[in-house]
């Protein structure tokens, strides 16, 4: 009885080892592995916002934290040491898939975008810095969301000058390394051209050199100041709204935080809404899609910010016109 049994038992094993895979218990999957490489200081709420945003768009296409993903985000402002930093941690992290914020966070993957695909976010460019080869077709291991198109330059010279006429001179802010910064310069000089305003060129690298550019704006009256996005820009904010509203300089900027932290007025997408967008990428890739076949996604919607509390402090009556068409008041 007891050989029965025994042999009984060996045929019930083989029987099982011979099923098909699908008949036998399934193993779990092993989570997939996304590293955001984010260029904020982890306790800046603007790289929180968009955090979270990506984390919200991947759980609501079924991704959870901890279950069936893992999501390494690398804090951190740009500079050499940052590149450096990122490229140890993603030997460590060994992702599958790689998001990276802003044109000014790529040289720090570029060994690694060889061999894992990569979703950017707000990169300005794409084509004309050799990212991908077309919006359509970027046919390469890159692709993601843009958050630019030229004329925006032109757009918030325009809004300056209806917001607050007086203006006469306008200091253009921006880091020359991110080329969405050059490319929105030259429609804002053509349209201060058409306006007969001057506009003053002013790259920047660190916060000193913001300091001296808006020190040197200030020496001559009716200035006002016009911020691109750019990480630089954004980290320092407070810092920057703070020596502009002391000297009675308006801010128009492309980033909502901005505003919020004092500028007059912020024209341009939302960011934190282009991160919840790229978790879509994100998903396709998880689920076999290349990089090379998903189009770039050009920005289609921007919304417009104005701060009439940082109005008031400039002694600034914005127009009737200008908060009818604003998405959101600052009051």
């Amino acid at each position: 009885m007891r050989r029965r049994r025994f042999v009984t038992g060996l045929l019930g094993i083989s029987a099982l080892m011979l099923a098909p895979s699908g008949l036998r218990a399934q193993q779990p999957a092993q989570p997939k592995r996304a590293a955001v490489l984010m260029l904020y200081a982890e306790d800046d709420p603007e790289g929180q916002a968009r955090a979270r945003a990506f984390r919200e768009g991947l759980e609501s296409l079924g991704w959870h934290q901890g279950k069936t993903i893992v999501i390494d985000i690398v804090w951190g402002v740009f500079d050499a040491d940052w590149t450096h930093k990122v490229t140890a941690r993603l030997r460590e992290f060994r992702p599958d898939v790689i998001v990276v914020n802003s044109s000014t966070g790529l040289p720090a993957i570029e060994e690694a975008a060889r061999t894992t695909p990569v979703v950017f976010v707000a990169v300005s460019e794409p084509v004309a810095r050799g990212l991908v080869a077309s919006l359509a077709h970027p046919g390469g291991n890159l692709t993601g969301l843009s958050n630019l198109e030229p004329t925006l330059g032109a757009k918030w010279v325009d809004l300056l000058r209806e917001t607050a006429p007086a203006v006469r001179r306008i200091a253009f802010v921006y880091n020359p390394n991110n080329p969405g910064g050059k490319v929105t310069l030259q429609s804002a000089q053509a349209a201060a051209r058409t306006f007969s305003l001057e506009l003053l060129d002013k790259p920047v690298s660190s916060l000193a050199d913001i300091e001296n550019a808006i020190a040197e704006l200030a020496r001559e009256p009716r200035g006002a100041l016009i911020l691109p996005p750019e990480p630089l820009l954004v980290t320092h904010r407070k810092r920057i709204v703070e020596l502009a509203t002391a000297r009675k300089l308006p801010v128009v900027s492309a980033i909502r935080s901005i505003a919020e932290a004092g500028g007059l007025l912020a024209y341009g997408a939302n960011i934190p809404d282009l991160f919840r967008q790229s978790a879509d990428y994100v998903d396709r890739i998880f689920k076999g899609e290349k990089p090379a076949d998903m189009p770039v996604q050009q920005p289609t919607k921007f919304e417009m910010i104005v701060n009439v509390r940082s109005a008031r402090a400039l002694d600034i009556a914005v127009p009737a016109t200008i908060l009818a068409r604003a998405d959101e008041v600052l009051e």
